[in-house]
């Protein structure tokens, strides 16, 4: 009886999504693709779809096209487009450094991707122009972006993880933190080594070593961050030789105390001297340039953006094209203006969307799928195509796509994904046997979604241009 109830309601639930579908579709929505829904029980109204033949725009298929759903990280496929095509995949950022009285000066210009190992070349460029002392103090000068007061933790209250970090202009590392945790037997104490090590970041190791098999009590740590300026962590708990290496990474400090902290233990290695403290202030007009630092070109950015869904990058991107077409300082509500009337120069209707912070990590991001295809439509024909294809993830080989959609022919799937909270989309290119090239996207917007249910559903559709295009 269970079982003919069952097959009853995937009959009943298909033939729904077909009414529903009908009005909106260009075809036929594929059997296939009903049927996966039945089977994951993701209801009609909560999801859309749309399928173009990327040569024409056609629309092949679709499925509640013109309804505004929250897309997740698939808004960033606009973001990078809209960065590569108003400023092209050369540009640069760049992070200046300059002395006064003895103060060292360190500019931010919003590099979204200074890296440790890019940090310590910074120091080394610094270096090498003959700085060995700095006599006064450090100043840092993030006012490049103007930003609101934001907690970290609002969307979801983890404000000491990766994804949740706040832009500012001179972001280093993500402000993040690895600590390796491990119990060494023949000291018989736990090793805690912070990488890198912030001279102002103070790290208390309670964590008791314990002999015999890592096993309950013998095998809990547990982390906190004590301090409202984030600058002091204890570990505490248990850990046995028996136990393997534990990894934790965590957003600490602030921006300004990050890149401080960071730069004088960089600074210390290098042998440079500094006995001075931290000043946060405007660059002053006399101030006398002494180095300046290129970031990575924005085609390299998106690449990294797009593949690894990075939040941060994303809304780097979205305040520097703000402050690129109005000037300083950047804001939230340039980087939309910026977007808003890029949209309309080139003749896309994003009336309705509200791009936000641009990376996706929003509640208040919205966008219908046929909007978001006609996007990626354009960046198919635009003169940066091929930077742009190329910087989304492929199926069963990188990014955020790697344990994906592993069975497609390598390179034949490029699709961003984004996940939140009840919602799982995907948004980007697929070549048929055919050598037809097609625009996907998926947006479904139910709390099925944080079971997995929606990934099916994806994958059917891009089973279903593999199959029958």
């Amino acid at each position: 009886m269970n079982c003919i109830m069952s097959a009853l309601h995937r009959i009943v639930f298909a033939c729904a999504f077909c009414a529903a579908s009908s009005a909106g579709s260009m075809a036929a929505v594929p059997a296939g693709v009903t049927q996966v829904m039945a089977a994951q029980r993701v209801p009609a109204g909560a999801a859309s779809f749309v399928i173009l033949e990327a040569d024409s725009g056609r629309v092949v298929t679709s499925h509640n096209a013109d309804t505004p759903r929250s897309p997740a990280s698939t808004i960033k496929t606009v973001t990078t487009y809209a960065a590569l095509d108003m400023l092209g995949p050369a540009f640069l950022w760049q992070t200046r450094a300059f002395v006064r009285d003895g103060d060292l000066i360190l500019q931010g210009g919003g590099d979204p991707y200074m890296t440790m190992e890019r940090w310590w070349s910074f120091v080394q460029g610094l270096r090498a122009q003959g700085l060995k002392s700095i006599r006064g103090d450090i100043v840092i000068d993030n006012g490049a972006f103007s930003l609101p007061k934001e907690d970290p933790g609002a969307f979801d209250g983890r404000p000491n993880r990766s994804y949740n970090v706040l832009p500012d202009a001179l972001m280093v590392n993500f402000q993040s933190i690895d600590f390796k945790l491990f119990a060494d037997p023949e000291s018989h104490r736990v090793q805690v080594i912070a990488s890198p090590a912030p001279v102002n970041l103070e790290v208390e190791n309670r964590i008791r070593f314990v002999p015999g098999r890592c096993s309950g009590a013998a095998g809990r740590v547990d982390f906190q961050v004590v301090s409202a300026d984030w600058d002091r962590v204890v570990f505490s708990g248990a850990l046995s030789p028996h136990c393997a290496e534990r990894s934790i990474a965590r957003v600490l400090l602030s921006p300004a105390t990050y890149a401080f902290g960071t730069f004088v233990e960089l600074w210390r290695q290098s042998g440079g001297e500094f006995s001075g403290k931290l000043r946060i202030e405007a660059t002053p007009a006399d101030a006398k340039p002494l180095f300046t630092f290129d970031s990575l070109s924005l085609g390299e950015i998106v690449r990294l953006t797009n593949k690894h869904s990075s939040n941060l990058m994303a809304r780097h991107l979205l305040l520097t094209l703000g402050k690129e077409r109005y000037g300083d300082p950047a804001t939230l509500e340039k980087g939309a203006a910026a977007i808003a009337e890029w949209g309309r120069e080139r003749g896309f209707d994003l009336a309705g969307v509200d791009i936000d912070n641009g990376s996706g990590l929003s509640r208040s991001t919205h966008i219908s799928v046929l909007q978001l295809a006609k996007v990626l439509n354009a960046a198919y024909h635009s003169r940066f195509a091929p930077e742009y294809l190329a910087s989304l993830p492929l199926a069963g080989m990188d990014g955020t796509l790697r344990a994906r959609m592993k069975s497609t022919p390598a390179g034949s799937v490029r699709l961003k994904t984004g996940h939140l909270e009840s919602v799982s989309g995907v948004a980007g290119y697929v070549t048929a046997p055919t050598g037809k090239t097609y625009i996907l996207v998926s947006l479904v917007n139910h709390i099925r979604a944080d079971f997995g249910a929606a990934e099916p559903v994806h994958a059917a559709l891009v089973a279903w241009i593999m199959d029958n295009l």
